[in-house]
């Protein structure tokens, strides 16, 4: 993935965090994967995943897989 594939789409945060600038965005990126930012940092480092991987995250942290604290 290049960094003009990147820069192309758009980013999103989730809605629990809009007032707030503390979180992450994310962009789906072609072919298949999704770019991760820290969003008080926009001009940053970008982590990208294949798109399966991402939803293995995803499903580790809804079933409580990580600790919090």
């Amino acid at each position: 993935m290049t960094v003009s594939e990147i820069a192309a789409r758009g980013w999103y945060k989730s809605s629990y965090s809009a007032q707030a600038n503390e979180c992450v965005e994310i962009r789906q990126v072609a072919p298949g994967g999704v770019a991760v930012r820290d969003s008080k940092d926009q001009a940053g480092p970008v982590l990208a995943f294949p798109v399966d991987a991402w939803g293995s995250f995803l499903a580790g942290l809804k079933g409580g897989d990580f600790p919090t604290g």
